[in-house]
């Protein structure tokens, strides 16, 4: 069954994965806490714009979590239950919260998903396609209706198998994210400034790759632009930390309604401060409640910081 909601006009559409994840760190284990990519994108997402989500889960999808969709706003009505499970991911961290091992991945229903765009969906200006084969990447772009300024999220799995409709997908969109193992890998080449020149020539305006705690680089027809991570006192779980940067660019660059190069590096910046918060805390809880005034309070905090 599909789930009804908010009949407001959707801005921005997001697709990945849901799941429920088991993750250790040096702080604490948590069972079966609410993940994935566009449940994180989304939250970040919605604080800023009217956000809707494309997944699926299992028919044991937690109701709370549900609910906590609905408290951040999110639109579901392109989210799916199917019989069966929904799913899963386990895996510890290294106390350096930047490495960590897989336990388990249990695709469970996320195996068959063929991501469907609801009618409220199919005119969306932004569009966000999460870490997902770029086969079904390109069926979302099929389905939208021109939109105005698409990202897409790759990872090293898809340039190594489906590296034909990857490239597609590349020529297709005004965005791509990766980082820069995944941007080496694709391109062939070392040095990230000449890599980013590689995909840029092959369609996106825009290539932005990521750093983990090092932050991000965009590169576009303007040059280079370094985007710093916002130092927090304490990790508490980084996972999600990718996605609520993504989540959280794409929301603010649909408030302000303008896409060039201001913007978009405005953006990065707000999406590396949500991203900051979504690490202090397991699974989505230090998004749950954040404003944009606390945002716009550390947004300033880190422009201090990279200002002479």
């Amino acid at each position: 069954m599909t789930e009804q909601d908010s009949t407001s006009r959707i801005e921005i559409v997001i697709v990945g994965s849901i799941g429920l994840d088991t993750i250790e760190t040096k702080f604490n284990r948590q069972i079966d806490v609410l993940g994935g990519s566009v449940s994180y994108a989304c939250a970040a997402s919605a604080m800023y714009a009217e956000t809707g989500m494309v997944g699926v889960v299992g028919d044991d999808f937690p109701g709370e979590y549900m609910d906590l969709y609905r408290e951040f706003g999110i639109n579901l009505d392109g989210l799916v239950t199917e019989a069966g499970k929904t799913f899963r991911w386990s895996g510890v961290y290294d106390d350096d919260m930047i490495n960590r091992r897989t336990i388990s991945t249990d695709l469970n229903v996320f195996e068959t998903f063929q991501p469907e765009l609801p009618p409220s969906y199919l005119d969306v200006p932004f569009l966000l396609l999460g870490n997902i084969s770029p086969e079904l990447q390109l069926h979302v772009l099929a389905s939208a209706r021109e939109p105005e300024f698409v990202v897409a999220d790759t990872m090293d799995l898809w340039i190594n198998i489906a590296r034909d409709p990857l490239m597609e997908v590349i020529s297709k969109v005004n965005m791509l994210t990766l980082n820069d193992s995944e941007i080496r890998l694709l391109t062939g080449e070392h040095n990230l400034k000449k890599c980013a020149q590689i995909v840029r020539e092959w369609g996106p305006e825009y290539v932005v790759v990521k750093k983990g705690e090092h932050g991000a680089m965009l590169l576009s027809e303007a040059g280079i632009f370094l985007v710093p991570a916002y130092p927090v006192d304490e990790v508490q779980d980084p996972t999600g930390a990718g996605d609520s940067f993504a989540g959280g660019f794409m929301g603010r660059l649909a408030s302000v309604g303008t896409v060039d190069n201001a913007s978009v590096r405005d953006a990065l910046l707000t999406g590396a401060v949500v991203a900051s918060f979504g690490v202090e805390a397991f699974s989505l809880e230090s998004l749950k409640g954040l404003t944009a005034d606390a945002v716009n309070a550390r947004l300033a905090e880190l422009k201090a910081m990279i200002t002479l």
